[in-house]
């Protein structure tokens, strides 16, 4: 039974929990973390950690895409980016720094929101996507809805893998005079594996899986840098829409008699204890962008945003800085760690967090107990 409470006289509410409000419940065993696999695999293509990035120019560049692909994880490059839109991006990343440090809080928000005016060329695009490529790791990358046949062709040309068709919040039915994006009819179209969202409930998610998704995101990138929640007032509480999702997701097993679509969360999650939280609440990947920021070899210098940020009339995100630090994307993933806040050996982290609950692989731990702080 829902767990609702009365917000006035005659509205009801549903009582939802943030990832930080669970906890993880010991079981009877406990093992090595040497025995521990935190490998996935989406459709064809297995990783060793269940890791993909958010698809944001602060944290993805096609150098920093190859390396993540090569210590496992999956990187999303944003098809609508910097990369796609100017020739020197390394020079416009140096003019979102500069913005950066001015007295002007919305500096680097106007900055983005100026490059991101000039149009996507074809051959950037092809370019980065081929440097990917040509390293032997998996292609991915993400569009919006409203582009997302538009910049198809060209994305699959140039050897994209997986394809992420991601919005702050989507539907499989978009109401609209126009002609709106038929997600159904154009994942049946498309020879690669889509994944699609941020979603946030049970129903939704259901939706966007009887679409053909392969995988579906939960949240939209919640952190420091989004301002979803103040400018639209949409708030997503990650360990219930988690839930929901995995939900979904076993019920559409069901359905289909054995078609399994992937939950991956988005959002909510200060370090590796909150991503060990969202794998236990069903989760079988975490979509990082905050906590990869601050590596050395991250392309923002330090500072994060998401896409939102670069909308042209109503922005989402602003520019966090981070002091930029001398450990690499390696280490942040992998350690070694002298910091005791986990930030720092993230999938370390997590594997620990099996071992010592006793699971031998993510789909294990997803059956792991948690409670609710009072």
């Amino acid at each position: 039974m829902r767990d609702l409470v009365e917000i006035g006289m005659g509205r009801t509410a549903r009582r939802s929990y943030d990832l930080h409000q669970v906890e993880i419940v010991p079981s009877r065993r406990t093992r090595s973390s040497k025995e521990v696999s935190t490998a996935w695999q989406l459709d064809a293509y297995r990783f060793e950690i269940p890791l993909v990035t958010h698809p944001t120019d602060a944290v993805v560049s096609p150098a920093s895409a190859v390396r993540i692909g090569q210590l496992g994880g999956l990187a999303v490059l944003n098809a609508e980016g910097l990369w796609a839109r100017h020739a020197d991006t390394e020079g416009a990343l140096e003019r979102v720094l500069a913005a950066a440090t001015e007295d002007d809080p919305v500096a680097a928000v106007r900055t983005l929101q100026e490059l991101h005016a000039a149009p996507i060329q074809p051959d950037l695009l092809a370019e980065a996507l081929r440097t990917v490529r040509d390293a032997g790791v998996t292609v991915a990358a993400r569009v919006s809805p409203q582009r997302a046949r538009e910049l198809a062709p060209a994305l699959l040309a140039g050897g994209v893998e997986i394809l992420f068709v991601q919005g702050t919040i989507i539907s499989a039915e978009h109401v609209s005079p126009g002609e709106p994006l038929n997600l159904k009819e154009f994942i049946t179209g498309i020879d690669v594996p889509v994944v699609a969202g941020g979603v946030g409930d049970y129903r939704t998610a259901m939706h966007l899986m009887r679409t053909g998704a392969a995988g579906v995101i939960v949240g939209y990138g919640q952190s420091s840098a989004t301002t979803t929640d103040s400018v639209l007032g949409i708030g997503v509480p990650m360990a219930t829409a988690i839930v929901d999702a995995a939900a979904a997701r076993r019920d559409y097993l069901d359905e289909t008699g054995g078609r399994y679509v992937h939950v991956i969360a988005d959002g909510g999650m200060d370090g590796s204890g909150d991503m060990a939280k969202a794998i236990a609440c069903g989760a079988d990947a975490v979509m990082l962008g905050e906590q990869l920021a601050d590596a050395a070899d991250s392309p923002g210098g330090g500072l994060y945003w998401t896409s939102a940020a670069a909308h042209p009339s109503l922005p989402r995100s602003e520019v966090t800085g981070f002091a930029p630090s001398e450990r690499d994307l390696e280490a942040v993933l992998f350690g070694p760690s002298t910091s005791p806040y986990g930030n720092v050996d993230l999938f370390g982290a997590l594997r620990r967090a099996m071992a010592k609950t006793g699971y031998s692989d993510l789909k294990e731990f997803q059956r792991v107990g948690l409670t609710v702080r009072g």
